[in-house]
């Protein structure tokens, strides 16, 4: 069976919520970065713990961003 939604245009809330949804997976990504890599940030972690909680922001994005894909193609 064919997808007909597929083609119909989407309303503004739903292309906002989506345009929102994109750019905090691309800050949570940049922070989870800035985190890992970014050796003059004033956090008193070691090398492992920067790895770990940077490694963990940049998951939770993935996450929120793979909500945010599967929420709009249900709709």
């Amino acid at each position: 069976m064919l997808n007909t939604d597929f083609n119909k245009q989407k309303s503004p809330q739903r292309r906002f919520l989506f345009i929102l949804g994109a750019a905090f997976f691309v800050v949570v990504i940049i922070l989870g970065l800035m985190i890992m890599f970014w050796d003059k940030l004033p956090l008193p972690l070691s090398q492992t713990q920067r790895y770990t909680f940077g490694g963990l922001f940049i998951l939770y994005g993935i996450l929120r961003f793979v909500r945010v894909i599967r929420t709009d193609t249900n709709k």
